[in-house]
């Protein structure tokens, strides 16, 4: 409202301010409840003077009055006091049973999470060079009481274990669940369009009978025959709303899915994803809370769903040094062999065709295999490094036999040669002593072969 000596009492519509917001959806008189006393003062000493500070909110117990449908609301009670729970459990920096509202960042389970050693809610911090590396910790008794530290670790991987459960558990319900709504609400409609054509029938009786009164009544006697029009006219007003009403729900209507229609919807279970941006919403939405323990290098969680069920996780904890961008053990294994077969060139190649990639999902190059081998202590592969180890690839070994290496590989997979390969696309390693066993095997056989002959001199030197 704005006063003004010139234009007199006038209204002027403004944006709506967080206050204005907030005491709309915290006062009971919108939910057709009448409330005194909800504030009180508060008297305190405060440098030996008396101080009174009013405005002091009390609690609903606390109230002096309290009339329940004292009015008709603008919604119900119920919704009223759902209201108030979920403004209280989105209310920040409240104390460690609250949750906290949706806040900013990359995590996924901020104000979730609850330590299962000291009962303490966790903390996010975020690092890195851009800022969007996680970390979630417990160090509440560090910062209140000088205590030690709690738990810590990373949140990538247990944000990625979270989702994947809730996406699990929502993909068979998600659509079901939308297509029952869907049925329940066109019920409802039903229901509600019987309900006004039952009134408008009431409505349409009472309308005749208000005419049938009217044309009854002696024209003279006005103020009788003026009454009679005025009720004619609101039981027609009233069948006018009543049709509108039930043309507006015959519009609104939607007609009720095929069994085709229906079996396409269910068949966008494999779509949630889609649907997974607003994926913090929905995960508090499903979520009441979820207790984690720190245990032998794995994080121990148990989720507390909305409806009182449990559901238990465990997911690997990053070594001491390691982060989420770190390479996957196997490969990091891998290229430990490689580095003694080949230069760093090569091994990229290798690890590319393998799709084997880097802890980021690129490719491999040669400064990158380089880099890698520097951070992890792995040497430089050295030219002569194999034969000084005793150990030939399938081509040094053919050579060595005098045959092709198409046959050398018949003879390792029959299991003639021993010999190691990595993965696939790898040099196979031979060891030079299983070659010149293999060698004289070979020899041997041959003359055990060898054709008779008729003179025996000469089978004697065959067999010498």
């Amino acid at each position: 409202m704005r006063y003004t000596a010139a234009e007199g009492r006038s209204v002027v519509w403004k944006l709506p301010v967080y206050n204005t917001v907030h005491h709309i959806l915290t006062n009971p008189i919108y939910a057709g409840a009448y409330a005194f006393g909800r504030t009180c003062s508060r008297v305190t000493i405060a440098d030996g003077r008396k101080r009174i500070v009013r405005g002091h909110k009390r609690d609903r117990d606390e109230w002096e009055v309290l009339l329940m449908e004292h009015h008709e609301g603008y919604l119900s009670w119920a919704e009223f006091e759902r209201n108030q729970r979920l403004i209280a459990d989105n209310a920040n920096s409240k104390g460690l049973m609250v949750r906290g509202s949706v806040r900013r960042g990359e995590t996924l389970l901020a104000g979730l999470l609850r330590c299962g050693h000291c009962g303490r809610k966790l903390h996010v911090a975020y690092g890195g060079k851009s800022g969007e590396a996680g970390r979630y910790h417990c160090r509440g008794a560090y910062f209140n009481h000088g205590g030690d530290r709690c738990i810590s670790f990373g949140s990538l991987r247990v944000d990625q274990a979270v989702a994947a459960e809730v996406l699990r558990l929502l993909k068979p319900l998600g659509v079901e669940a939308a297509l029952n709504a869907i049925a329940a609400r066109t019920a409802e409609a039903a229901e509600k369009q019987r309900q006004i054509e039952l009134t408008l029938q009431q409505a349409r009786y009472e309308a005749n009978l208000a005419r049938r009164q009217y044309d009854a009544v002696d024209p003279d006697n006005r103020l009788v025959a003026a009454e009679l029009e005025h009720r004619w006219n609101e039981r027609l007003c009233e069948v006018r709303d009543l049709e509108e009403q039930i043309t507006a729900i015959a519009t609104r209507q939607q007609p009720s899915l095929s069994d085709d229609e229906r079996a396409a919807l269910m068949r966008l279970d494999a779509d949630l994803e889609q649907a997974w941006p607003p994926r913090k919403r929905i995960v508090r939405a499903v979520l009441n809370e979820i207790v984690v323990r720190v245990d032998d290098g794995h994080i121990d969680l148990l989720l507390h769903w909305q409806g009182g069920d449990h559901t238990a996780l465990k997911v690997k904890k990053n070594a001491t040094g390691r982060h989420r961008w770190t390479v996957a053990e196997e490969t990091e294994a891998l290229i430990r062999e490689l580095a003694r077969l080949m230069p760093d060139k090569t091994i990229a190649s290798l690890l590319n065709r393998a799709g084997k990639p880097t802890g980021r999902n690129n490719g491999w190059t040669q400064n990158r295999v380089c880099t890698f081998r520097n951070h992890r202590g792995i040497e430089v592969y050295r030219e002569g490094e194999r034969l000084e180890r005793g150990e030939l690839t399938l081509d040094e070994a053919a050579t060595r036999l005098s045959v092709s290496p198409m046959t050398v590989l018949r003879m390792i997979r029959r299991g003639a040669i021993p010999a190691k390969q990595l993965c696939k696309g790898a040099p196979w390693a031979i060891k030079i002593a299983d070659i010149d066993t293999a060698a004289a095997r070979d020899e041997a056989g041959r003359h055990r072969r060898a054709p008779l002959t008729a003179d025996p001199s000469q089978q004697a030197l065959v067999f010498q």
